[in-house]
């Protein structure tokens, strides 16, 4: 889905099988500045209806619902054409799948004991277009996930057919940094950091950040 702006009221759909869970993200996003939440799925089977009714910005999805997971149901809203962004909620211990999450098109994840300042500061800059990545939860899935050898040498190979510049701004991707974060690093202009990316996303066939991350930490194990 087109990203929103600073000024935009950010529509988010919450979708958990648990209902005080439900709740609870409801009254906390509901309470935030500029933020909405237009409906609430008990399952993933629920989602697609409630994009088409109230065109979300933003998919708060857990993974483990009864009939139709956060994971298959993220990767059928990235079949849809312009999709709303998706951040999955997890319990880290306990959900084995957020990799793949983020594999299928997910731009970020949150723990569900997230405190809410920072769940309201996800909703806003993936809303923006900067998906959230958390580099020390990151790094924890990164080593649990255990790349094969096929793996690493095919994101490699992916790897080498980005210029230098574009090579560096995904190692910035993969390290968490924002596009002003990278603009200031390289010396670079905002607007020309947001067309590398572009044209990495292209060259990689990717959906988003977050993927170019999953690809360098996959070159790098």
């Amino acid at each position: 889905m087109a990203g929103v702006s600073s000024e935009d009221e950010i529509r988010v759909l919450v979708v958990d099988d648990d209902a005080l869970v439900r709740g609870a993200l409801t009254m906390m996003l509901d309470g935030a500045d500029g933020i909405r939440v237009v409906g609430e799925a008990s399952d993933g089977d629920e989602v697609p209806g409630f994009v088409d009714a109230h065109a979300p910005h933003v998919v708060l999805m857990d993974l483990r619902m009864p009939r139709v997971g956060g994971l298959a149901a993220t990767k059928r809203l990235r079949e849809r054409p312009n999709p709303p962004e998706v951040v999955v909620l997890t319990t880290f211990d306990s959900d084995e799948n957020v990799l793949h999450a983020l594999r299928a098109g997910a731009s970020g994840f949150l723990l569900k004991d997230t405190p809410p300042a920072q769940i309201v500061d996800a909703v806003q800059r993936v809303a923006l277009g900067d998906p959230i990545l958390s580099p020390t939860v990151t790094r924890r899935l990164m080593e649990r996930a255990g790349a094969e050898e096929s793996t690493r040498e095919k994101a490699r190979a992916s790897l080498r057919s980005l210029s230098d510049r574009e090579r560096d701004v995904a190692d910035a991707i993969a390290r968490g940094c924002s596009n002003a974060e990278i603009a200031a690093e390289a010396y670079m202009s905002v607007a020309t950091v947001k067309a590398h990316v572009s044209h990495v996303l292209s060259k990689l066939d990717l959906d988003n950040r977050t993927q170019i991350a999953l690809l360098v930490h996959d070159a790098e194990r």
